[in-house]
């Protein structure tokens, strides 16, 4: 159930930024780096004991959000009737198995979280970003988002769908005050993206990273995703691939074992 912002938006005159999930990881760290740029920023996730403390750590507002609902969605439009920016950072991957063996429930809930869930908080927000005269929209892809790879078809097909889902809205947006823009990461290390994939599998999940020097971490991105933010409003970075010196492609990644 969500519940409206805490802080009072008649005497609050900072741009107001919605960060979606903002409970952990990237979400986390992006709702952190735009409250230092100067953001009162909107933490929205379904895991809502974080949200209230993350709220709290950076004078935010914390509302429950679940992307695959729409009343969730709606409910979330009604309470921040003020939006420059938005983070559609919600998503993650389910599973490594090859198109033989996969598991179509898995793809589905990929799909609707990744996909569907970015088309239900942008179509909802949209009006106010459009009001504010100066809005952002910004989506947290993948570089899975522009090449696939063995075992990760499932994924890969949900954020190629992302990019076209962003390239499509720039079109479609364009002569509105509203610019858009995709962050495309590579490997990204956070506490839960690969153990939630593997199903809690910390020995597997570690494997994903071992022997990488220095992966990218969810403060990285969020740095990325400030720095598209707080360009002149004429200035629109339309896509942001960054990946850790180690990942010369998705394939590709030097492992010192």
């Amino acid at each position: 159930m969500s519940t409206p912002p805490t802080g009072n938006a008649s005497t609050d005159h900072r741009p107001v930024a919605v960060v979606t999930g903002a409970s952990s990881g990237i979400g986390a760290a992006t709702a952190r780096r735009l409250a230092a740029a100067g953001y009162r920023v909107v933490c929205a996730a379904r895991r809502r004991s974080r949200l209230d403390e993350l709220a709290a750590e950076i004078d935010g507002d914390a509302i429950t959000l679940d992307v695959t609902s729409s009343d969730s969605v709606a409910a979330l439009a009604a309470a921040v009737p003020r939006c420059s920016l938005l983070v559609n950072d919600a998503g993650g991957a389910l599973g490594a198995d090859p198109i033989s063996s996969a598991n179509p429930d898995e793809w589905q809930t990929m799909y609707d979280v990744n996909v569907l869930g970015v088309l239900r908080v942008t179509q909802a927000l949209l009006p106010a970003l459009i009001a504010s005269a100066a809005g952002h929209v910004i989506v947290v892809g993948s570089t899975a988002g522009r090449v696939v790879y063995e075992g990760g078809a499932g994924y890969t097909a949900a954020k190629h769908a992302v990019a076209a889902l962003v390239e499509t809205l720039r079109l479609e947006l364009c002569g509105q005050p509203v610019r858009v823009t995709e962050i495309a990461p590579g490997m990204v290390h956070t506490e839960e993206f690969s153990l939630v994939r593997f199903h809690g599998d910390s020995e597997r999940a570690a494997k994903v990273y071992e022997g990488v020097d220095a992966p990218l971490t969810a403060d990285d991105i969020a740095d990325c995703i400030a720095w598209c933010a707080t360009r002149p409003a004429h200035v629109n970075v339309d896509l942001l691939v960054v990946k850790p010196l180690a990942q010369a492609a998705q394939h590709k990644v030097h492992r010192t074992t």
